[in-house]
This record gives structure tokens, C-alpha cells and sequence, in this order.
């Protein structure tokens, strides 16, 4: 797969490329993840961040079973419930993304997801070799 990622600095700062070209490659389409609780099913009611890291971990090893990684990702969609939570998803992002390899990205606020203790919902395509 060969990848074109445009991004001026601000875009940079805020994890995220406005747009990602591809040429190649399987496409994988991820259904929204969520993360009420972790891997060892401890709640994460009230921790966003720690949500958001779980999703990012769910998402790796369903990648990972498709034979791609984070770094394969192109294009993600994330719905928060509160937009105060906006900068924290931005940080968190940073945490599992590499600066040449973001993926374009849009964030939405909602009201409610699909699970009461749901903080956030993220969907993603990726694009693998």
C-alpha cells in the first residue's frame, strides 16, 4: 500500500491528517468499538481517557487479526458524549498514532450511546498491504 498523508502543523498537533491518500491494499472496516470495561472487565464508568485506550487497544488486536496494524489506518470516526471530552480524545490519540501515519479523522458529540457507561464510540478503516 503506498500512503500520502496531508497535514499542516495545527492538523499535526491534533493527531490527525484532513485527508489520506492510498493506492493498493485490503480495506478493513472496523464496526464501532466501545469500552465500558477493560480487557479484565474492571469498569471504566466516568474514565474517558481510559476508554478511549481500551478502544485503541480493541482496535489494534482486531487489526492485528486481519493482519494490519494501527498504522494502517486511514479514516476514523469518533462520537463522544460530552464535548468537553474533546481535547482529551485528541491527547489520547497522540498516544497511539505516530506523527506520519495519522489517520483523517472526525469527531462528533451525541447525547447517548448505545451503553449507558459509554463515554465514547469509535469506528475506523484501514487500508493493509
Amino acid at each position: 500500500m503506498k500512503r500520502v498523508q496531508y497535514a499542516s502543523d495545527y492538523q499535526k498537533s491534533r493527531a490527525y491528517a484532513p485527508a489520506v491518500v492510498t493506492e493498493g491494499g485490503r480495506t478493513i472496516w472496523l464496526a464501532g468499538i466501545l469500552a465500558d470495561a477493560d480487557e479484565e472487565g474492571h469498569s471504566l464508568a466516568g474514565d474517558f481517557a481510559g476508554q478511549v485506550r481500551c478502544i485503541y487497544r480493541r482496535m489494534a488486536r482486531q487489526l492485528e487479526a486481519a493482519g494490519a496494524t494501527l498504522d494502517h489506518v486511514v479514516t476514523m470516526t469518533g462520537y463522544i458524549t460530552d464535548v468537553r471530552y474533546n481535547l482529551d480524545f485528541v491527547e489520547v490519540r497522540k498516544e497511539f498514532f505516530r506523527e506520519d501515519s495519522y489517520p483523517s479523522s472526525t469527531l462528533v458529540t451525541i447525547q447517548a450511546l448505545n451503553r449507558p457507561d459509554s463515554l465514547v464510540e469509535i469506528t475506523a478503516i484501514a487500508v493493509a498491504p
